[in-house]
């Protein structure tokens, strides 16, 4: 008798997930999306909307999500699937008393090339700082390397690269060997420091 590995099953989707109903019944004009992948469901919304979605799923007593685990961009340039913007801004959100992680999600496409330090007017959203005080470190790091940039941001600046630094590098259109960073700067050994 042979047996075969036992595999577990994927996940059902759970886009029936209770708080995208919730949101959809706060929120009855917005125009929202929702996916899941290995059973985390993400909520898509646009970017005028981010900011009060983001606090209806912190103050609504069914929701409750009392905490920002991480805040994160994406650049989908070159993805293979069709993406409704080039980047992405993902709120990753845990509700303490439920055991619930939620991820919302917003879509920007720039109207400038991305191939500088330019600021595009395009690629602006509102800040959660005001709704998690811990959104502003994660916020900062989304700028430094995407060059996204969140309105009413108590200190928006760059975090991990100098200030006058000339690109964002975590786009994708960001060369690999960088743009001659490594050339400009002189070695700085122990005679000289």
């Amino acid at each position: 008798m042979t047996t075969s590995p036992t595999t577990n099953p994927a996940p059902a989707p759970n886009l029936d997930h209770p708080v995208l109903k919730l949101v959809k019944q706060a929120f009855p004009t917005a125009k929202l999306r929702a996916t899941e992948f290995r059973g985390q469901s993400t909520l898509i919304v646009e970017p005028g909307e981010l900011h009060a979605v983001l606090a209806f799923l912190r103050d609504d007593p069914a929701c409750l999500y009392n905490f920002l685990t991480d805040v994160a961009g994406v650049d989908y340039l070159n993805y293979p699937a069709l993406m409704p913007g080039r980047f992405a801004v993902v709120y990753l959100l845990h509700s303490h008393s439920r055991d619930d992680r939620f991820a919302v999600k917003v879509f920007l496409n720039p109207s400038l090339p991305t191939d500088g330090i330019a600021e595009d007017p395009a690629l602006y959203v509102d800040s959660a700082c005001d709704l998690w005080p811990g959104a502003e470190w994660p916020e900062r790091e989304v700028f430094d390397m995407f060059g996204i940039r969140f309105r009413h941001h108590p200190d928006l600046r760059r975090i991990l690269l100098w200030e006058d630094y000339p690109a964002h590098p975590l786009r994708k259109d960001y060369p690999v060997r960088g743009l001659g960073e490594r050339e400009a700067y002189r070695v700085v050994d122990r005679t000289s420091a």
